[in-house]
């Protein structure tokens, strides 16, 4: 098994870097090959933009998606892009590894997910969510936030974690195909002591040694859509 840890943390000494240290270690004494893509430390670009197609389909006008799928077959796409894409193909796991911002992931991370997850290989005209370009590999989100979880919830003072975390679980790693398992969350990271973040280190290391039996997330199947995308079973209309 191949295990890819897609890093954002800026700092090298933090609890993210630590969450993401544990997981190279369990995952590699438990056979997998790990890579680790720390996008920090690697200075990745997380705009997109032309020059990440070194030929174009269309010279004139940029639609990047197009261009993604161009770039791909045609084996024109910029380095960086390249290497990543490359690690996603060879992983059976994908791990993002993240500090929670403003209800999302890093800029640095969301560009990372905008150039790497290219149109033709991850997605495409009716090729999503349980027919994704990714089918078969595990994605999960590993992640710190800075509020305690009582502060989660339907009638709390953040809402619910599940709608937070919509547009990462169901948006992006379902919508490419990828089994989706339960996220781990470290809660309230700044303000713990070390015995709460060494119980979260623990309670993680425990969480990757499941994982070939983790139960993924349930999302809609599109068979249980017509050819329009409406539901079967809406009745006459």
């Amino acid at each position: 098994m191949n295990a890819l840890i897609v890093h954002a943390h800026p700092e090298p000494n933090s609890f993210t870097a630590a969450l993401k240290s544990a997981a190279v270690e369990e995952l590699t004494a438990r056979g997998y090959a790990v890579q680790v893509s720390d996008l920090y430390a690697m200075g990745f670009d997380p705009v997109a933009k032309a020059a990440d197609f070194g030929q174009r389909r269309n010279a004139d006008y940029l639609i990047y998606a197009i261009e993604q799928r161009h770039g791909y077959d045609s084996q024109s796409l910029s380095a960086d892009i390249t290497a990543e894409v490359a690690k996603l193909v060879w992983a059976d796991l994908i791990i993002l590894s993240f500090p929670m911002f403003w209800f999302s992931v890093p800029a640095i991370l969301k560009g990372w997910i905008d150039r790497v997850l290219i149109s033709g290989l991850c997605y495409g005209g009716r090729r999503f969510y349980d027919r994704g370009g990714l089918r078969g590999k595990k994605m999960l989100a590993a992640f710190t936030l800075g509020g305690p979880e009582h502060m989660f919830g339907p009638d709390a003072t953040h809402g619910e974690i599940e709608v937070m975390l919509r547009p990462i679980l169901r948006g992006t790693f379902y919508y490419v195909g990828c089994d989706v398992l339960p996220p781990f969350i470290a809660w309230h990271v700044p303000y713990v002591g070390a015995d709460t973040r060494a119980a979260y280190l623990n309670k993680y290391r425990k969480y990757l040694a499941t994982l070939e039996t983790a139960v993924p997330l349930s999302f809609p199947s599109l068979d249980d859509f017509d050819d329009r995308f409406f539901p079967k079973n809406r009745g006459a209309v």
